[in-house]
């Protein structure tokens, strides 16, 4: 049953991923808080679920012509660095700091997505 559950949570983080809220604002949560994964191995799951979903997402733009590769190596090789950076980081800090540092970036990602939401009813 429990595999059952993983795979419902795994799909509507896919979903939400897909809509370009990011499937970690689902995933992460669902993890830890229903699951009861530690902090560090639901952000581990978070980023390998995201390379088969990246890499369809990116097709899919192609196929659109919604894809633009001028001046994509500027952005893509300070990313990767930085993200093995962070992956570093991370992996060093204690549980309990990831999941406020994850949770401070959750809060401050929906006054975002509401002050924008706002401004647009405007």
């Amino acid at each position: 049953m429990s595999f059952i559950l993983y795979l419902v949570a795994g799909f509507f983080s896919g979903l939400i991923g897909g809509m370009g809220m990011g499937g970690g604002t689902i995933l992460i949560p669902a993890l830890t808080i229903f699951f009861g994964v530690e902090q560090h191995v639901a952000q581990a799951t978070n980023l390998i679920a995201f390379l088969p979903m990246a890499l369809f997402t990116l097709g899919v733009h192609k196929k659109n012509g919604l894809l633009r590769t001028e001046g994509l190596s500027v952005l893509v090789i300070p990313a990767l660095l930085t993200s093995v950076a962070a992956g570093f980081a991370a992996a060093l800090l204690p549980s309990v700091l990831l999941k406020k540092l994850f949770g401070a970036f959750l809060v401050a990602l929906s006054v975002k997505l509401l002050m924008q939401t706002v401004s647009s009813l405007k």
